[in-house]
């Protein structure tokens, strides 16, 4: 049930404003490692500041030797941060998250049908952000004095590993609780199992094709350690954690590329595969990659060449941890309660395989869930689109939950 304050902070809503910010961001192309994520993040600030919090826009070291680090996929010249902050400057009750940068493709002229937002960034996850907006911008058009601070972390970089929530973690942005605006498709999502990105090199002996038997081909060799990788993935699937246990593969392991060979008639004598791996939900990443590591070891061990030529194993690419809200954690009865008294069904509670800033904050004992409009399934795709009900139902649930939290 909403009492007089929350009632009057939903009645401040202005659900054409968000529609309208929702599209300026769809068009601003913030493409990973792009000079758009720098135009993103400076329209976020202005925006903050419009409506009077106190924002903290700094230029991010991106050269860093912290082992922390999660890592980078794409090359960036320049990346901002941007915080902002309601009500003072105590330790905030509750963070509102959300990644301002997009995959490549796809278009960005936020196109309206039928009460559909089309292009790349609807989903994931600028309609969750245009949500967060909206709702702080409410608790500022009603009035509403918060007993405890209210921030909102916009960050670059969620794609390829989380460097902007880094960054903002360690500038020393923190919160009682963090509610990342993810598309979940109308569940409550406190999990998130994570990824890491493998890359496999093997060893051939290369010769003329017609005299095949005299070499040995990478790929032929390559299978051996493919299937090796499909037992290591059934084994790692077996027992899932109850909130990843309604998938078919709670913890995937999938070869993403190939690349071998450099002429029709030679036998390959190189091959280079690189691919994702699934993190258990708890599992340490250094426990997982042993873990990996002796499953091509082992399969190496047995076969005559590859005892001899054993197959290189490293890690390119950003880290994606696992993460978990803690158990009986009082922030997900809290969001549970918003969305219903928001007008929204009864949320599901389930854990998602893929990883997201999530495991950031919690990492750093922030408790942390995922909740925003969109289906995941349309994020990155050539059908990219938010549905515009579920963006500004999203607003009304981070307003309640934002007045409830921070009083």
């Amino acid at each position: 049930m909403t009492g007089e304050i929350e009632r009057a902070v939903l009645d401040a809503i202005d659900d054409e404003r968000i529609v309208a910010e929702l599209q300026e961001l769809v068009r601003i192309p913030s493409v990973d490692g792009t000079s758009a994520e720098v135009d993103v993040q400076a329209w976020c600030a202005d925006r903050l500041k419009a409506l009077g919090l106190a924002v903290d826009h700094w230029r991010l070291e991106l050269a860093t030797d912290d082992p922390g680090f999660p890592g980078m996929e794409v090359e960036r010249d320049e990346a901002w941060g941007c915080v902002g902050v309601l009500g003072g400057d105590a330790t905030p009750g509750l963070i509102l998250n959300g990644h301002v940068d997009v995959v490549p493709g796809g278009t960005f002229d936020a196109r309206i049908e039928d009460g559909v937002m089309w292009g790349r960034g609807t989903c994931d996850m600028k309609g969750g952000v245009a949500a967060v907006l909206g709702a702080v911008a409410a608790i500022v058009a009603a009035g509403i004095r918060l007993r405890k601070p209210l921030a909102v972390h916009t960050v670059i970089g969620e794609e390829d590993g989380g460097a902007g929530a880094f960054a903002t973690l360690r500038r020393g942005h923190r919160g009682e609780a963090c509610l990342i605006a993810e598309p979940t498709a109308g569940t409550v999502i406190p999990a998130n199992a994570g990824s890491l990105t493998f890359r496999l090199e093997v060893p051939g002996l290369a010769t003329h094709g017609s005299t095949r038997s005299r070499g040995v081909s990478a790929i032929e060799k390559f299978t051996v350690i493919q299937t090796a990788l499909q037992e290591l993935e059934r084994e790692r699937n077996c027992d899932p954690h109850p909130l990843l246990a309604h998938l078919d593969l709670a913890n995937p392991l999938s070869v993403g590329t190939i690349e071998a060979g450099d002429w029709a008639s030679t036998v390959p004598d190189h091959l280079v595969a690189e691919g994702r791996y699934g993190i258990r939900l708890g599992e340490p990443l250094d426990q997982a990659r042993l873990a990996f590591e002796d499953a091509v070891a082992a399969a190496c061990a047995k076969d005559e060449w590859l005892r001899e030529h054993p197959v290189a194993v490293s890690w390119p690419g950003g880290e994606f941890a696992s993460g978990l809200l803690p158990e009986g954690d009082p922030l997900l009865a809290d969001t549970l309660e918003a969305v219903s008294d928001a007008g929204g069904a009864v949320a599901a509670v389930r854990g998602a395989p893929y990883g997201s800033d999530l495991r950031q904050y919690a990492a750093a004992g922030i408790p942390t869930l995922q909740y925003g409009p969109g289906d995941v399934r349309y994020a990155h795709a050539a059908d990219e689109h938010v549905v515009l009900a579920d963006v500004l139902h999203a607003a009304r649930v981070y307003a309640l939950l934002a007045v409830r939290r921070c009083g």
